[in-house]
């Protein structure tokens, strides 16, 4: 079991940048590939990047392509988003979620089992 708590978010104007952090408890997290997702109002939750669980292998959903970039810190239980040259349609709640053991990282929301409550991320034109 893996429990999941995003920090981070806020309010940022456009252009900005903020860092999305995601501390994980239980008993395993160094084997679970680690994603990003986000919700806008009125769409379906999509994947924005994520990692493998062995941090060799990392995907960007190509509106994010060269400006938000994900890491893990396995020491510390924790993985991040580094989200830089904001837009506005980046406004959305960031979850942050883990694949049971071995899964694949670039798997849609199906392939993740466990879930963070979300944090939100509003950026102003």
């Amino acid at each position: 079991q893996v429990q999941l708590v995003e920090s981070g978010g806020g309010l940022v104007q456009a252009g900005g940048s903020l860092r999305l952090s995601c501390a994980a408890s239980g008993r395993t997290f160094r084997n679970n590939a680690m994603g990003w997702f986000r919700q806008a109002p009125g769409k379906e939750r999509e994947l924005v990047a994520a990692i493998s669980w062995s941090g060799g292998n990392t995907y960007y959903t190509a509106s994010v392509k060269g400006r938000f970039t994900i890491s893990r810190d396995d020491a510390k239980k924790s993985a991040y988003l580094q989200m830089n040259s904001l837009k506005p349609e980046d406004t959305a709640v960031y979850y942050c979620a883990a694949t049971l053991q071995y899964g694949r990282y670039d798997s849609g929301p199906t392939g993740y089992k466990y879930w963070g409550r979300g944090t939100q991320v509003t950026v102003s034109s």
